[in-house]
């Protein structure tokens, strides 16, 4: 397997990672139900982010924060939703890509997981 190398590799893992998001049992309805998430709009939104996070390019305009913050107040998210969200994006890469991307990737969405749930779940 090679690294994540460019923004198509980005769009491979974020396309990937949502196919399973979108059919997953405890975090699923999240997206499809409660935040009714426009794939067309919201895919590259997060391609910009995660080609920000992985490569440091200045392409994300926006505080996921807020978002989700927002989203908490509409339905209560949980440890199991970001364990889940976590597991999910980190097999994602595993199945993928190997090396000091991927490995990035990965480190990064751990501290995105454990940041939100202090800020979230703690407010």
């Amino acid at each position: 397997m090679k690294d994540v190398e460019n923004r198509k590799d980005v769009e491979l893992l974020i396309n990937s990672f949502y196919d399973k998001v979108k059919k997953d049992k405890t975090i699923g309805y999240i997206f499809n139900d409660v935040a009714k998430v426009n794939w067309k709009a919201h895919l590259p939104v997060m391609y910009d982010f995660w080609e920000g996070v992985i490569f440091n390019k200045p392409t994300y305009t926006g505080n996921p924060m807020i978002v989700h913050q927002q989203l908490h107040e509409h339905t209560t998210l949980s440890k199991e939703h970001f364990r889940q969200w976590l597991h999910l994006f980190t097999t994602t890469v595993n199945g993928l890509f190997e090396g000091k991307n991927a490995s990035l990737a990965k480190q990064r969405a751990e501290s995105i997981a454990a940041i939100m749930q202090v800020k979230i779940l703690q407010s």
